[in-house]
């Protein structure tokens, strides 16, 4: 019924974001990557975020890429709100 519908809508939106992790710098460095993983894993969103978690924790110099990882997350915050919102609309 309904309730299925929306958790598969939920599921297939959420799990790119949760392999995302495993193609990041978060399990080694990019360098070490293959050249198209690499590429992918030094743009992608969680990237910068494990970077400037590891910088901040390691209290070393994040320079600008602290406002990229906010800029990551905020994104990442608004498209999922946005979705949240159209799913429990269509709920209702």
């Amino acid at each position: 019924g309904d309730k299925r519908q929306s958790w598969d809508a939920a599921t297939s939106f959420s799990l790119p974001l949760i392999f995302l992790p495993f193609f990041s710098s978060a399990f080694g460095p990019p360098e070490t990557m293959p050249a198209a993983l690499r590429i992918f894993a030094e743009h992608q969103p969680v990237t910068s975020i494990v970077d400037t978690v590891r910088a901040l924790l390691a209290g070393q110099l994040v320079g600008s890429g602290i406002w990229i990882a906010l800029l990551w997350c905020v994104g990442i915050a608004a498209v999922s709100y946005f979705f949240a919102i159209r799913a429990y609309r269509r709920k209702n």
